[in-house]
């Protein structure tokens, strides 16, 4: 009886549809999407709109429309659902990147019919806001200078403060810290100017000088040094403190030669936010630095000038020339940024430890 229940042969279920289904050509989203740009024209010219926002805008939302309704036709809705989904991803990018291109090239464009090496070396000393003529060197040299102090100042102390909270910080301290950085985050750049306004300038009678106005961008700066540094260090492996101290390394020296140069890529990118973050305030300055015409290398005593506060001023003037100058000043201040950068990511590339054998 058992050999004949073992000799009997096995029924296999007879599949009920393909195992593989249809899919789309690869190339079908670049067409969709040609075909929703053109369609977001054509209907945008057809209802006399004449804000090429409103034609992105129908063309994303076709986009995104007829991707569902094609790839539901062919390859079922469970694939469409993940095809939508990417394709929200897309738009958003796009939307996102589309007004970034925009504002630079309106910027490069603008601004290098007056950038030459005339305006990057002399100031407005003798020229009139109405007049051609003059240059960006003073409030060049005063971002240069403001920036500088209040990087010195920020860094340290925002890099020490997260170093406590991610390897020392527990209790009450810890936390009355992380509260008062989340409270710094998000104040206005207004407020940080009045606190030094109060303090420096009125009640220990010091003037407008390029040093309080950084003591403003240092306290707007910390902040965002203590968060993103102590994101980083959380990020290092615990296994090489562990490894470190096993050896019968200090904990401060394991810090020192460890943790640090592990995240100093993490560390020098949340910094030179910070610094893109300070670099572009106008009210600060406004408050504590006034803005001059003339070229002053102090920033420990007298007015100085910065480029936004530059670009504020001449863009009010309202002329021709002023705006030209506004505008190549606004172009000089994104080239300071984008070189701060750079030079920081290949100090933190020639720093960073190496890998591999």
């Amino acid at each position: 009886m058992s050999h004949a229940v073992q000799d009997r042969p096995v029924a296999f279920a007879k599949p009920r549809g393909p195992l593989s289904h249809a899919r789309l050509p690869r190339w079908t989203p670049i067409a969709v999407a040609v075909g929703s740009i053109a369609a977001g024209v054509s209907l945008g010219l057809a209802a006399g709109w004449h804000s090429k926002v409103q034609w992105g805008l129908v063309s994303a939302l076709l986009f995104v429309l007829v991707t569902y309704a094609v790839t539901t036709k062919v390859e079922g809705s469970r694939q469409a659902k993940d095809r939508v989904a990417t394709s929200l991803v897309w738009v958003c990018f796009v939307l996102a990147v589309v007004p970034l291109l925009s504002l630079g090239w309106v910027t490069v464009s603008k601004g290098m019919e007056v950038l030459d090496g005339y305006f990057l070396t002399h100031s407005m000393n003798g020229v009139l806001d109405v007049e051609a003529g003059g240059g960006v060197y003073h409030a060049l040299l005063g971002t240069i200078e403001q920036v500088g102090i209040a990087t010195l100042i920020a860094a340290p102390i925002g890099l020490l403060t997260a170093v406590y909270l991610v390897e020392y910080g527990t209790g009450k301290l810890a936390k009355a810290v992380t509260f008062f950085v989340d409270v710094m985050t998000g104040i206005p750049s207004i407020v940080a100017g009045l606190f030094i306004l109060a303090t420096w300038n009125l009640m220990l009678g010091f003037g407008p000088s390029g040093f309080a106005g950084a003591m403003a961008l240092a306290i707007l700066m910390m902040p965002v040094v203590v968060r993103s540094t102590e994101e980083m260090l959380k990020l290092v492996p615990n296994e090489l403190r562990e490894a470190s101290l096993a050896l019968g390394v200090p904990k401060w020296r394991t810090i020192l030669k460890v943790v640090l140069p592990t995240a100093i890529g993490g560390i020098t990118t949340g910094v030179m936010l910070a610094v893109a973050r300070i670099t572009g305030e106008t009210a600060p300055v406004l408050l504590l630095v006034f803005g001059t015409k003339l070229i002053n290398p102090n920033p420990f005593e007298g007015a100085q000038s910065s480029l936004p506060l530059y670009v504020y001023e001449q863009y009010a003037v309202g002329t021709d020339a002023a705006v030209a100058r506004a505008w190549a000043a606004a172009l000089v201040l994104i080239a300071f940024v984008m070189i701060l950068n750079l030079v920081a990511r290949g100090i933190a590339r020639w720093k960073a430890p190496k890998t591999g054998r």
